[in-house]
């Protein structure tokens, strides 16, 4: 494998400080890009940076709240001063929040949907405008197996993961006379302290183990009974970041160990 995929390419990566999102930034940096790390967790964006100026390439840190308008205009300014252009977006910032919808607070709902829609939206729009300019580039949504199906006590997440598959497919339409490129990545269960936090509060609202948690509702349905790795779903993020023609746009990649197929 051609491990130089993208070469002289700049990727910018929300939520690259920690779990998916980092792995994403090393992949692509050992790929060849020049990495911008969008996360509000500023000194986490800086670790990931400096990991990867030590391990293998270039990258920045920006600390970046992706509800923000101003925050997600004036970074993506940043990146391309910095590096001169932008060619890749992975838009992958999201949190979790388990309730049944009787108890959900509407804040919360807000919140979720808020950086999981709202920041791809901002980000999708800031890139498009250098993407249009320099007539190419590829938009990467981080969706979720729940993108496709739906589980009990999450429903924000499922809304919005659902919403992202529609957001991808108008910017693939749109963007295409602009050569520009959108697709999904709809991962199963990955095991990162997002998924971490899940599991303790799912085992709390449902009245059962941890363990229980994991093998009879995350991998119950995987034909191997494991986690997702943030590797496998890295290594398809740089398979839509190098695709180079518009024969791979608005389309959804599943990566769940089985656990949905289509």
């Amino acid at each position: 494998m051609n491990r130089r995929r993208l070469e002289d390419k700049v990727a910018v990566v929300t939520g690259g400080a920690s779990g998916i999102g980092r792995q994403i930034a090393r992949t692509f940096a050992r790929a060849g890009a020049k990495v911008a790390i969008f996360d509000l967790d500023g000194a986490g964006a800086e670790r990931t940076a400096t990991d990867i100026q030590r391990e293998c390439g270039q990258a920045l840190a920006v600390t970046v709240d992706v509800t923000s308008e101003h925050q997600v205009d004036a970074g993506m300014a940043a990146v391309v001063e910095a590096y001169g252009r932008m060619d890749v977006l992975v838009s992958n910032a999201g949190i979790q929040i388990i309730a049944p919808l009787e108890d959900l607070a509407f804040a919360d709902w807000k919140r979720l949907l808020a950086i999981h829609l709202d920041g791809a939206f901002l980000c999708t729009r800031a890139a498009l405008r250098q993407m249009y300019r320099q007539a190419g580039g590829s938009i990467i949504y981080m969706g979720s197996v729940h993108s496709k199906e739906a589980s009990v006590l999450k429903a924000p997440y499922v809304t919005a993961k659902h919403g992202l598959m529609g957001l991808a497919k108008v910017v693939a339409k749109e963007g295409a006379k602009h050569g520009v490129r959108a697709n999904v990545i709809c991962p199963g269960f990955v095991r990162t302290p997002l998924a971490d936090n899940q599991i303790a509060e799912q085992a709390k609202t449902l009245g059962i183990s941890a363990e229980a948690v994991i093998r009879q509702v995350m991998l119950k349905e995987t034909v191997d009974g494991e986690f997702t790795t943030v590797e496998e779903v890295a290594e398809a993020a740089l398979f839509f970041a190098s695709f180079e023609s518009n024969a791979m746009t608005g389309q959804s990649l599943v990566v769940s160990h089985g656990w949905f197929m289509q």
